[in-house]
C-alpha cells in the first residue's frame, strides 16, 4: 500500500481510504462481516478509515468502533456531521448547537476520545461560516479533534472558508472530500486546484461512479436491481453509459478489470491524496484491494481523456451537493412584477 501526506497536516494516509457507508442497515447489516472487512483492510496496510454519523444513523460508527478496539492508535479515523439525524430540525446542520452534540455522539459510538479528522458533510447556508469554524476550532483546542475538513464544498466556498479562518484567527479546513471519477471530473476545474493552492488534502468519494464503473451496467441491458432501485436515472443515463461502453474495451486491452482502471485513474491525479472505497461485501473489497498497486501510463490516461474530457461530467452526479442558487427557484428568477417592469 502506498502512502501520501494529507495536505500539509503531516499525517500519512494510504492512497485507499476505507469508506464505511455500506456497513449497517444501508448496506451490509452483518456486523461480523463488516468487522472482518475492516480488519482485512487494516492488515493490508490501509490506515485511513472514513465514516459519518448519518451512515445507517450511527450504526456504521458503532461497527467501526467495535472493529478498531486495540488498533485505534494505528488508524487515521475520520467522521462527518451535518446531514439530518432525525426529524428534529436542530439535529442537523453546521451550528455550534448541533456540532458540539454530534461530535460527542460520534465519539461515543466510535469508542474513542478523539477524531483525527472531523468533516462538515455538506455546506449549510443557514449557518454563519464563522460560527462553524469557531466551533470546530474549539473542538481542536479541546483535543477531541485533530484536524477539520469539508465535503462536497464548491471552490468558492473553500476559498471563503480559508479567508474567514485567516481574518478571525480560527483553525482552517485542512481537507476536502469531493466526488470524483472518470464520469464526474468537474472538480478538476476549480476544487482540486483550490485545494492544492491552500495545501488541503483530498479524499475523493465514489471513484467507481456510483457503481457504473464496475462494468456490470451496460447500455440496453437490465441493471442490478439493488443498485438501480436506489438511483434508477443514474443507471439509465445514456451519456454515462456511452462512456462506460468505450471504457470497457480500453480496460480489456490493458488487461485490467474496470474497477482497477477506475481506481487507478482517481489516484493518478496530483491533487488527489486518497480515494475512498466503499465495499458492501468481502468479495467487493477483495476485488478493489487487488488493484491497489495498478498504475496507468500516460498513453492510457490520454485515451481516457479522449473518452471523458478533463474537467467535465458525463452526466449529473445524483447524490452530489447542489447549491441553493440552483435548487431554489426564487434565487434564480426575479419576481414577476420586476420582470414585467423590465
Amino acid at each position: 500500500m502506498k502512502y501520501r501526506t494529507l495536505g500539509r497536516t503531516g499525517i500519512q494516509v494510504s492512497t485507499y481510504c476505507l469508506g464505511t457507508m455500506m456497513f449497517g442497515s444501508m448496506g451490509n447489516s452483518d456486523h461480523d462481516e463488516s468487522i472482518r472487512i475492516i480488519h482485512k483492510a487494516l492488515d493490508a496496510g490501509i490506515n485511513f478509515v472514513d465514516t459519518a454519523d448519518v451512515y445507517s444513523l450511527g450504526e456504521s460508527e458503532e461497527i467501526v468502533g467495535k472493529a478498531l478496539k486495540g488498533r485505534r492508535d494505528d488508524i487515521v479515523l475520520a467522521s462527518k456531521a451535518s446531514l439530518p439525524m432525525s426529524d428534529d430540525p436542530n439535529h442537523r446542520g453546521n451550528s455550534r448547537r448541533w456540532l458540539t452534540t454530534a461530535v460527542e455522539n460520534s465519539l461515543r459510538r466510535l469508542q474513542t476520545d478523539h477524531l483525527d479528522l472531523y468533516q462538515i458533510h455538506r455546506p449549510d447556508p443557514t449557518t454563519d461560516l464563522e460560527e462553524t469554524l469557531s466551533t470546530l476550532s474549539d473542538l481542536i483546542r479541546s483535543g477531541k479533534v485533530r484536524a477539520i475538513g469539508t465535503s462536497s464544498f464548491l471552490g468558492s466556498d473553500i476559498v471563503e472558508a480559508q479567508w474567514v479562518a485567516e481574518r478571525r484567527g480560527l483553525e482552517r479546513f485542512r481537507t476536502e472530500q469531493p466526488p470524483y471519477s472518470i464520469i464526474n471530473r468537474s472538480i478538476e476545474r476549480e476544487v482540486l486546484p483550490v485545494c492544492r493552492q491552500y495545501g488541503m488534502g483530498t479524499l475523493v468519494w465514489s471513484p467507481l461512479g456510483q457503481g457504473l464503473l464496475t462494468g456490470r451496467f451496460r447500455k440496453g441491458r437490465q441493471s442490478d436491481s439493488h443498485r438501480s432501485s436506489f438511483m434508477p436515472d443514474h443507471f439509465e443515463a445514456d451519456r454515462k453509459l456511452d462512456v462506460v461502453e468505450q471504457l470497457i474495451p480500453l480496460a480489456d486491452k490493458a488487461g485490467l478489470p474496470m474497477t482497477h482502471l477506475a481506481m487507478a485513474f482517481a489516484v493518478a491525479h496530483p491533487g488527489v491524496t486518497s480515494a475512498i472505497i466503499g465495499p458492501r461485501t468481502m468479495e467487493q473489497f477483495d476485488d478493489l484491494l487487488a488493484g491497489a498497486d495498478v498504475t496507468l501510463d500516460d498513453d492510457l490516461l490520454d485515451r481516457i481523456d479522449a473518452i471523458a474530457p478533463p474537467g467535465t461530467d458525463a452526466g449529473p452526479n445524483e447524490v452530489a451537493y447542489v447549491p441553493p442558487a440552483v435548487t431554489t427557484v426564487s434565487l434564480r428568477r426575479r419576481p414577476v412584477d420586476e420582470r414585467s417592469a423590465a
